[in-house]
C-alpha cells in the first residue's frame, strides 16, 4: 500500500510540474494562468491532451511540436521530472495527518522555489505573487512552531541586512545591488530559518553567486549586457538548509565554531 501511493506521488508531483511550466512561462508575461488552454508558442496552435502528459508526451513527440515541429525545450519535461522526484523523495513513509502536512508543506515551498529559479534565469525577477505565496506558507508554519524571537529576528535579519547593504551599495556605487525580489525573498526565508539560519544563507548565497559569476566571466558568459541572476543562488543555498537541514546544522555549526 505504501510503495503504491509512493508511486502517486511521483505521479502527482509529474502533474504537478507540468502546471509549474505554465507558470514559469505565463506568469512573467502576465497571462492567465488557469482558463487559456496550452498553445505551442511558435505558431500558436492549441495543443491537444495528448501534447500535455507530463515526460511522455515530449518523448513520443521527439521533443517538437506536434504542429509546427518547432523545438520544444528540454526544460518542460526536466521541471516535470524534477518536480516528481521531489514529490516522491518528500512523500512519508509513515502516513499520519501530521506526516501528510509537512509533505504538502515542504512540497509547496520546493514548487515555489522552482518557479523562482526558472523565471530569474530567464527575467531576472523574483516575482511577488510567488514571494506572498511563500509568506503565506512560512509564516503561520513559523508562528506554530517556533518562538516569536526566532522568526521574528530571523525576518527582521533576512530584510533589513540585505537592504542596508544594498542601499550602502548604491551610495557608494550609483548602483542597485540586490533587486526588490531577492530582498523579499530573504525576509521571508529568515522567518523558516531563524537569524543564525538566514545570516547563513546571505553568507553562503554571496558566496555562491560569486563562484558562478567568476566562473561565467571566464568564459565569456557574463558582461555587463548580460548580468547574472542572483535568485538561484538563494534558492540553492535555502534549499540546501530547508531540504538537507540535518547536513546544513553541521556545516552551520562548524561555521559559526
Amino acid at each position: 500500500m505504501e510503495e503504491l501511493l509512493s508511486i502517486y506521488s511521483l505521479i502527482f508531483g509529474l502533474l504537478i510540474g507540468s502546471f509549474l511550466n505554465v507558470v514559469i512561462y505565463r506568469l512573467p508575461l502576465k497571462k492567465d494562468l488557469t482558463f487559456t488552454r496550452s498553445m505551442c508558442s511558435n505558431c500558436g496552435n492549441t495543443l491537444k491532451w495528448y501534447h500535455n502528459i507530463p515526460i511522455f508526451s515530449f518523448l513520443f513527440l521527439r521533443g517538437k511540436c506536434g504542429f509546427c515541429k518547432s523545438r520544444i525545450s528540454w526544460r518542460y519535461p526536466l521541471v516535470e521530472l524534477m518536480t516528481g522526484l521531489i514529490s516522491f523523495w518528500l512523500f512519508p513513509n509513515t502516513l499520519s495527518a501530521e506526516m501528510l502536512g509537512l509533505y504538502f508543506f515542504y512540497f509547496a515551498i520546493a514548487c515555489v522555489f522552482i518557479c523562482h529559479f526558472f523565471i530569474d534565469l530567464d527575467h531576472h525577477l523574483l516575482l511577488d505573487h510567488l514571494n506572498i505565496y511563500l509568506l503565506i506558507l512560512i509564516l503561520p508554519y513559523s508562528f506554530i512552531h517556533f518562538h516569536w524571537s526566532y522568526w521574528l529576528a530571523g525576518g527582521a535579519f533576512g530584510f533589513f541586512i540585505p537592504l542596508l547593504v544594498t542601499w550602502l551599495f548604491y551610495k557608494l556605487r550609483g548602483q542597485v545591488g540586490l533587486g526588490g525580489g531577492d530582498i523579499k525573498l530573504f525576509g521571508i526565508l529568515g522567518f523558516l530559518l531563524g537569524p543564525t539560519g538566514i545570516f547563513f544563507t546571505i553568507f553562503l548565497s554571496c558566496l555562491l553567486g560569486a563562484i558562478v559569476g567568476i566562473t561565467l566571466i571566464f568564459f565569456n558568459k557574463l558582461t555587463k549586457d548580460r548580468p547574472m541572476a542572483f535568485g538561484p543562488s538563494i534558492l540553492a543555498i535555502a534549499s540546501f538548509q530547508i531540504f538537507l537541514s540535518e547536513y546544513a546544522f553541521k556545516l552551520q555549526t562548524w561555521f559559526f565554531n
